[in-house]
């Protein structure tokens, strides 16, 4: 079973950035489909990015132009840079995988996730 162990949160100001890293305890890499989801108060947990059939990044409209997925094979870490941030990201962001049974676009909600990591807040002030 992968552990997942996230970092990078904070808070900043409005327009900021922030990188968040997930370090798996194996290589995720063609066994696992990884994505990162977000979870605010009193709301679902989202999923805001992940890959497609060719392994390109997808984003959910809200992030898009802003977030970048990104992994590092030899290091086993995936990574979430967050540019321009506003206020409405501000939430609980976890690193969630899944065994790869069938093409990564087809787990799409975080109910197809079975390991997550601890989750990192991310908090944005106006």
């Amino acid at each position: 079973q992968v552990q997942l162990v996230e970092s990078g949160g904070g808070s900043v100001q409005s327009g900021g950035s922030l990188r968040l890293s997930c370090a798996a305890s194996e290589n995720t890499y063609g066994s696992y489909c990884m994505a990162w989801f977000r979870q605010a108060p009193g709301k679902e947990r989202e999923r805001v990015a992940g890959t497609d059939n060719l392994g390109l990044p997808i984003y959910d409209d809200s992030v898009k132009g802003r977030f970048t997925i990104s992994r590092d094979n030899a290091k086993n870490t995936l990574y979430l840079q967050m540019n321009n941030l506003k206020p409405e990201d501000t939430a609980m962001y976890y690193c969630a995988a899944v065994a790869r049974i069938m093409t990564c676009p087809t787990y799409r909600t975080a109910l197809h996730y079975n390991y997550w990591g601890q989750g990192t807040q991310v908090t944005v002030s106006s």
